[in-house]
């Protein structure tokens, strides 16, 4: 039985692994949307706007996991019957998300500062 419970948890840590990497992904097709809105300024509204709407889809789905992390949480607390494992993978992916978002945070204010700074 034991070794059937390490194949889910295999399997949870395989999904997020994806999920880091398709968040990277879409980070890196943000990146590259603001770098071709810099060289475009005609069409620049309408690729901020993209930009705009991806983070905050990325910062929606942040909030979804930490939610998700703390019910979990709070249902293991109330002493209901919840895999303790679940909730400390809930709670990293949960934790993974936040510091994603801190450093997407980061190198955006270091972004702007650079602009700020840039000459005019």
């Amino acid at each position: 039985m034991s070794g059937v419970g390490g194949v889910g948890g295999i399997d949870r840590v395989m999904a997020l692994r994806a999920q880091i990497l398709e968040r990277n992904a879409a980070l890196s097709r943000a990146n590259a949307t603001a770098a071709a809105a810099q060289t475009a300024p005609a069409s620049g509204a309408q690729q901020a706007s993209s930009f705009a709407t991806t983070m905050e889809t990325a910062i929606q789905a942040v909030n979804a996991q930490s939610q998700k992390a703390s019910a979990l949480s709070e249902a293991y607390e109330r002493g209901e019957t919840v895999d303790i494992a679940k909730v400390m993978l809930a709670r990293q992916e949960a934790s993974v998300g936040f510091e994603a978002t801190l450093q997407v945070r980061n190198k955006i204010l270091s972004a702007y500062k650079d602009i700020m700074s840039m000459p005019v």
